[in-house]
C-alpha cells in the first residue's frame, strides 16, 4: 500500500489549483494517483465479477471530472477525496444503470454492502438501490447522507469526514449511526433498535 501524501502537501497544491494554478492540479495527480486507485479497487472488488469497468478507468474518468472542476474552491486532502468519492460514486451508479437499460430492467449491479452499514451478516446491495436510497436520505437529512457518502462510497474515516464536514467527530459518529441505521431499515426492512 502506498503511504498517503502528507496532508500539508496536498493542502497547498490544492489551494494553488483553486487560485488558478493549472500547473498545481498536474503536479497533484501524481500524488494522488495511486490512492485513487486503491479507492476504485476497493469499489470495483465489491461490484459483480464480470464488471466491465476497470479501476484504470473509472480513476481516469473521475480525475477528468475532477480538473472539470472550476470553481470548486479546495480546502485539504480530506475534502479532495470527499469529491472524488462523489464523482466515482456518480460514475459506478451511471455504469450500472447503463447496465440495466441495456438488458431491459434485467441483470442488477451488485456491491457488498459495507460492514459498518450492515450487521454481520455479509449482504449483496444493488448500488442503485443504495444511490436511491442516499437520494431519499438527502431530503430527509443532507448531513447524513454526506456523511454516508464519504465514509462507505470515499473511504474516508471518521476524523477526515469531519474535517471535510467541518463537523466534530462525535457528531460525524454519532450521526453515522444513525444514517446506517435508517439505511438498514430503507433498504433492508430491518427494525431500527
Amino acid at each position: 500500500m502506498i503511504a498517503p501524501i502528507p496532508n500539508e502537501q496536498a493542502t497547498r497544491l490544492l489551494i494553488e489549483w483553486s487560485n488558478g494554478d493549472r500547473e498545481a492540479a498536474a503536479g497533484l495527480m501524481p500524488l494522488v494517483y495511486e490512492e485513487l486507485r486503491g479507492l476504485a479497487r476497493g469499489y470495483l472488488q465489491q461490484e459483480r465479477a464480470d464488471h466491465t469497468l476497470q479501476a484504470t478507468a473509472l480513476v481516469h474518468e473521475a480525475y477528468l471530472r475532477l480538473v472539470d472542476q472550476r470553481t470548486t474552491t479546495w480546502r485539504n486532502r480530506a475534502h479532495f477525496f470527499g469529491v472524488a468519492a462523489q464523482l466515482m460514486r456518480r460514475i459506478l451508479v451511471d455504469h450500472a444503470r447503463r447496465h440495466r437499460r441495456g438488458k431491459r430492467g434485467g441483470g442488477w449491479d451488485k456491491v457488498e454492502f459495507d460492514e459498518a452499514l450492515a450487521p454481520s451478516v455479509s449482504r449483496n446491495l444493488d448500488v442503485i438501490a443504495l444511490d436511491d436510497a442516499l437520494q431519499d436520505l438527502t431530503k430527509l437529512n443532507p448531513q447524513h447522507a454526506r456523511i454516508v457518502e464519504l465514509r462507505f462510497f470515499g473511504g474516508l474515516k471518521t476524523d477526515e469526514v469531519a474535517e471535510v464536514l467541518d463537523l466534530s467527530q462525535r457528531t460525524v459518529e454519532r450521526e453515522w449511526r444513525m444514517a446506517r441505521a435508517w439505511l438498514r431499515q430503507e433498504i433492508f426492512g430491518e427494525k431500527c433498535e
